[in-house]
């Protein structure tokens, strides 16, 4: 698991009381973590201040599955050139 996926998963951990067992990529944030509408809302301010983006109301709606946050927050870094993806060694 990379750093950014990390910080997510303790996010939600921390906002929503879940047991990190449950939080994996493909976890839903309603069916799954039992996350509602308040919830949400209070997860995307909390991934906006740790990770210094901005998540407009369009791409969180489209946000289902920890992993689509963890792209999205990928990208966003990346196309800010403020990580550097890792291409592996062939």
């Amino acid at each position: 698991m990379n750093e950014i996926f990390l910080k997510i998963k303790y996010i939600i951990i921390e906002k929503l009381g879940v047991d990190e067992k449950k939080v994996i990529p493909e976890a839903s944030f309603i069916n799954d973590l039992g996350a509602d509408s308040l919830d949400s809302i209070e997860l995307i301010m909390e991934f906006e201040k740790e990770f210094d983006i901005i998540i407009s109301d369009d791409i969180a709606e489209k946000f289902i599955t920890v992993d689509d946050v963890n792209k999205y927050i990928k990208k966003y870094l990346y196309s800010k050139n403020l990580i550097k993806l890792k291409i592996p060694n062939l």
